[in-house]
């Protein structure tokens, strides 16, 4: 009897070892899971915080035109220049007379400074309106960016315009009905359409005529804090 307690003793011992090991595994496999769920609701959960930021900010529709990609506040003006495009600044002289020139890219811009006046010329008789844009330091004017872009066409013109696309569509194609498609989250009435004031970073703004509906106005902009009163 005394060496079957002493067995069933040894034995109930190593069992409690294992026991006790099989606990402890078990413990550690438990907090391993806690801990790879919890970091992964973490992670799901930055991923839908960055998601809105990002939705909030907005995003960047590009303009093509005859195949050169602009996107307002990246695109600089040298790479229109490379692209063979005729871009010119218009001033107003002393004598209220407008003095247009073509950009010399080797000038030198102030820093933190927004220049408008800019034109790219798609035709002959077409252009787009640009602002270009410094950062903390002075550049060339080859280095400026494009910080908005703006183009208004009449019908006659609007025909022949194929080669210029907003978002990846030409602007031939682009009625009212066709612009609530391409840009469901945008508002607005039978005779515009515009990004919400919610979007931080951009806005973008079409209009249309007001019988046939069709594009004869937009523009797309990187907003920047610019002071409008200063007059320097």
């Amino acid at each position: 009897m005394g060496r079957t307690a002493s067995k069933l003793a040894k034995y109930m011992g190593v069992n409690m070892k294992k026991v006790l090991r099989l606990r402890q595994w078990s413990i550690l496999g438990l907090l391993f899971i806690f801990f790879a769920v919890t970091a992964a609701g973490c992670s799901n959960g930055d991923d839908k915080k960055d998601s809105s930021d990002d939705k909030k900010k907005g995003v960047i529709y590009p303009i093509s035109i005859n195949g050169t990609e602009i996107r307002v506040g990246e695109t600089t003006v040298q790479t229109l220049l490379d692209k063979g495009f005729k871009v010119t600044v218009s001033e107003m002289t002393s004598d209220n007379k407008i003095n247009q020139y073509e950009v010399d890219p080797e000038a030198e811009l102030e820093a933190n400074t927004y220049y408008s006046g800019g034109s790219v010329w798609i035709t002959d008789k077409t252009f787009a309106h640009v602002s270009m844009i410094t950062g903390e330091e002075s550049v060339k004017m080859g280095e400026a960016v494009i910080a908005r872009i703006e183009v208004s066409v009449s019908h006659d013109e609007l025909k022949s315009l194929k080669n210029i696309l907003f978002n990846g569509v030409p602007i031939t194609e682009i009625s009212r009905e066709k612009a609530g498609e391409m840009f469901p989250d945008f508002s607005g009435d039978d005779n515009m359409w515009f990004s919400p004031a919610t979007m931080t970073d951009y806005k973008y703004f079409m209009s249309f005529s007001a019988e046939e509906k069709i594009l004869n106005n937009f523009y797309a902009e990187k907003k920047y804090d610019v002071d409008w009163s200063s007059k320097k």
